[in-house]
């Protein structure tokens, strides 16, 4: 069967400012409160894990890429979400997290896990092989050729991986591919100069690149596979900072963008749009970047409101409350390794940075045990409901909601409002009610 996703390509082609975001988390309020707008507004869902949360080993949520489809699927149940309409994604899907292994290794690892992806029902597949391996010239950029061949050879694995997940899923439908990665490895840029060094992609880099894969692809055969590309990562001149973003300027971006109108059966897909205005988002989309991704936007939200019943509980509570924000940041403290690299400056600063910054370093230790404890005992303690004028102050736009009656003045109902604003900035973007 044909990819429904395929619609994406033929809705900008004939015209229309149509898209899809992608959510690229694991977070399961993020995913809940995903599942319960997509609900809600009739809609499409797309989401997506990466290769370091979700691999054949487990990634760091401890997940397969079976065990990470069956968690969303269960969410999708308890939400009432139609499953028909979930589409399920890998991110990043090639030697990322194997690049300290020679070539041989390192790609028989990505063999397993994009075939991982594959059968376990995943229908989106980024396919990445733009870092380099251990034993590739440290001071030589890598080539559109060898980018390309490695690609094509996970494509291989993963038509393979497709035919025999058909032999017990009939009516599967095909994976359909996106290539390139003219962004930051998942989880963002690493130090403090990294966004300012950003570029748009060039238009011929992104010909030159699209041209690589499909000898690539064709040389091995798999025209099939080919047909089935819809979308190439390019960098259109968006990131996040610390305090703040690169915001989309189409002007910059204009001769790439003009350069995709060539290809009928191609769009570019965008890493990294967190943080964008609903209008800089839907600018976009217009001018062809059809896939948005988002992550750190949808936990950076979750963090926010988390945050803001941690100060109201503090304001009630005092020191007989959970200590939450501290819990969060001990453990942060305990095992740097999330955040080290990516925040820099005087114990001040990084200070600010793991408690605000925009890329959200965070989010990796949600699950940790003392701060799940500590989240249980803070939200046990509004198990009535936050008191009005406390939701107010900390919670503006749920205090609304609660008031109209709108939602339950409930934790998690809180918590999921607050995450569906920003959601809501990417479903004026895309539209993608009107997809299917």
């Amino acid at each position: 069967m044909k990819n429904p996703l395929k619609q994406i390509v033929k809705a900008q082609k004939a015209g229309k400012a149509l898209g899809i975001y992608s959510c690229c988390s694991a977070n399961e309020y993020v995913i809940e409160a995903v599942l319960r707008k997509g609900k809600e507004e009739d809609s499409c869902v797309l989401i997506e894990s990466t290769a370091n949360q979700v691999d054949q080993f487990g990634g760091y949520t401890g997940m397969t890429p079976a065990d990470f489809k069956q968690f969303v699927l269960k969410k999708a149940d308890e939400v009432g979400f139609d499953a028909s309409k979930l589409f399920l994604g890998g991110d990043h899907l090639g030697p990322l997290t194997f690049a300290n292994e020679n070539e041989t290794e390192a790609m028989k690892k990505a063999k397993d896990l994009i075939q991982a992806y594959v059968k376990a029902g995943f229908s989106k597949i980024h396919i990445d092989t733009s870092m380099k391996v251990a034993d590739d010239d440290p001071n030589t950029r890598l080539s559109d050729e060898t980018i390309a061949r490695r690609g094509a050879i996970l494509a291989q694995a993963a038509e393979k991986a497709f035919e025999e997940y058909k032999q017990a899923h009939p009516n599967a439908i095909e994976p359909v591919y996106v290539i390139g990665s003219e962004v930051p490895i998942p989880g963002g840029q690493q130090g403090t100069e990294a966004a300012s060094e950003m570029e748009v992609t060039k238009p011929e880099d992104f010909q030159a690149t699209l041209k690589a894969f499909q000898n690539a692809f064709l040389q091995r055969g798999l025209d099939q596979a080919w047909n089935n590309v819809i979308g190439i990562v390019v960098q259109p001149g968006v990131e996040e900072k610390d305090a703040g973003c690169v915001e989309y300027d189409r002007k910059k971006a204009e001769k790439l963008c003009q350069a995709i109108q060539a290809y009928d059966q191609i769009v570019f897909e965008g890493h990294s749009t967190d943080y964008q205005t609903k209008i800089k988002l839907r600018e976009l989309v217009e001018d062809g970047v059809a896939i948005l991704k988002v992550g750190p936007g949808l936990t950076f939200a979750m963090r926010e409101a988390l945050f803001a019943l941690a100060f109201a509980e503090e304001e009630l509570f005092g020191a007989q409350g959970s200590h939450w924000m501290d819990v969060l940041d001990q453990a942060m403290l305990d095992d740097s390794k999330y955040w080290e690299k990516h925040y820099i400056g005087t114990p001040e600063q990084t200070r600010i940075q793991r408690k605000y910054s925009f890329s959200d370093r965070s989010r990796y230790y949600m699950p940790d045990a003392r701060v799940k404890a500590a989240e249980t005992v803070m939200l046990a303690h509004f198990k009535d409901g936050v008191p009005l004028n406390l939701l107010s102050q900390f919670m503006p736009r749920q205090y609304t909601a609660v008031r109209e009656g709108r939602i339950k003045n409930e934790p998690k109902e809180l918590i999921l409002n607050y995450i569906q604003h920003t959601i809501d900035e990417y479903l004026y973007a895309t539209h993608q009610k009107e997809l299917f």
